[in-house]
């Protein structure tokens, strides 16, 4: 038996993160009247996330706390930093309504995917959606519009900087020089290329069969864009400044023995929000905190199930045979499509050390191929970037902007696929795209 807690674990272990992910995918369909209910949800999350909890802190003695305290803290992290995000851009409200149109909705995609790069991909969904929805009110087929959103705003555009998603925040904070993301703009803009295409042949047929009556009612209600609460713009820097200083104040954090500076200030940057921010702006967001909530119920119950399935997985994970760029792609993005994608990211980051022999996650920016390897240890940090980041746009818990996005969408009106209905989307769309990016980059 090896020393570590992913050696010492056993497979089953695993069971319960299957369970809690099959009880996300079919309650909503099963029982949803019962599964709307937060008190429900968390009851879910607590059946399948406590006895993990508890299996761990009782069952390994010291390892299985570390590894249970460490999980707590990054579910805290990530909580508030979303929190923070998702607070603050509600206070923004882009005034008008644009028409409906192929190109404008395609022109709210492009800019979600810049913005998504400079106050993360949940500050850039939320200050989309509303804007989005509301241009699209009087049109009767919306769905597919939302849906492009998680894929584009949500995941695809967040890829070129540390700011962008969860994941690359982590390998900055691993060593990953904060410019080094700025590598993948041609992925970037590939695939962003090939999946916005798609959105605008779609969305053009799909307009092409509104009623000519909906046309008209949308040009009625056309106003110019303007913005409300542009103050807050200034608190998302403060936020985006934490970010950026995550170092600096991690270690100053440890002089006083509280390792959570850097999420105070983000708290302090959304009290002020909420206390200087015209509260009108947030009125017409129809602003509510039932998307976050959610988001940090589900998200308490998928941290603590998933704690023995990342543990093996990083112990047994040289035993995988990974030993390509395509098959670290494919295979972050896989667990990514159902994981939270931050841990994912590390876990294959460890794997690729392991297999080139590397010491740090930093080692892995190195453009010259090391120990007989045709590949340089870039092209495998690449990948696994692409694959964490762009394939949490395969299911609706493979980043938590895509259920914050779905829930504001149902708030609205908008008839929002189930689970495996979104999945079928995603199979139809993305893979394609992301096969094309596997013979373009990762081959």
């Amino acid at each position: 038996m090896g020393n570590s807690l992913g050696e010492q674990l056993p497979a089953w272990m695993i069971l319960p993160f299957i369970g809690l992910l099959l009880c996300i995918a079919t309650l909503p369909l099963a029982r949803p009247e019962w599964f709307d209910r937060h008190h429900n949800k968390a009851l879910v999350a607590a059946v399948f996330g406590v006895p993990v909890v508890a299996y761990l802190v009782f069952g390994f003695g010291r390892a299985g706390y570390d590894r249970v305290l460490r999980t707590a803290n990054d579910y805290v992290s990530f909580i508030i930093l979303l929190a923070a995000l998702f607070t603050i851009s509600g206070g923004i409200y882009l005034t008008g309504n644009l028409l409906g149109k192929p190109r404008s909705n395609l022109a709210f995609l492009v800019v979600g995917a810049l913005l998504a790069n400079f106050i993360g991909t949940t500050g850039a969904a939320m200050m989309v959606v509303r804007p989005l929805l509301r241009a699209n009110s009087e049109r009767t087929h919306t769905r597919h519009v939302v849906i492009f959103l998680i894929f584009i705003v949500c995941n695809l555009g967040g890829l070129l900087t540390p700011l962008g998603d969860p994941p690359l925040f982590l390998g900055f904070l691993n060593g990953v020089s904060f410019f080094w993301t700025l590598r993948l703009f041609p992925e970037w803009l590939f695939t962003l290329a090939l999946t916005l295409t798609v959105f605008y042949f779609l969305d053009t047929r799909y307009y092409r069969r509104e009623p000519p009556s909906v046309v008209r009612a949308d040009k009625a209600d056309y106003v110019p864009l303007g913005v409300m609460g542009k103050i807050n713009f200034l608190f998302l820097g403060g936020v985006v400044g934490a970010v950026v200083l995550s170092e600096p104040l991690l270690h100053l954090g440890d002089l006083f023995h509280f390792p959570f500076l850097r999420e105070v200030v983000m708290l302090v940057m959304m009290g002020l929000s909420l206390r200087y921010g015209p509260r009108e702006a947030r009125r017409l967001n129809r602003f509510t905190w039932g998307p976050i909530r959610e988001v940090a119920i589900v998200f308490a119950g998928i941290f603590a199930a998933m704690i023995p399935a990342l543990a093996i997985l990083e112990a047994r994970g040289g035993q995988l045979g990974l030993t390509q760029p395509w098959q670290f792609y494919w295979s972050s993005g896989a667990l990514s499509s159902f994981l939270d994608n931050a841990p994912t990211y590390l876990t294959f980051t460890s794997t690729a050390q392991g297999y080139l022999h590397l010491n740090s996650v930093a080692a892995l920016m190195s453009e010259h191929p090391v120990g007989g390897v045709t590949h340089a240890p870039a092209a495998f940090l690449a990948a696994i970037s692409c694959g964490s980041v762009m394939m949490g746009a395969n299911s609706y818990i493979g980043n938590a902007p895509n259920f914050m996005v779905k829930t504001i969408a149902e708030e609205a009106g908008v008839d929002m696929p189930h689970f495996f209905g979104y999945m079928a989307y995603s199979g139809m769309i993305l893979i394609p795209v992301f096969l094309a990016t596997t013979l373009v980059f990762f081959h």
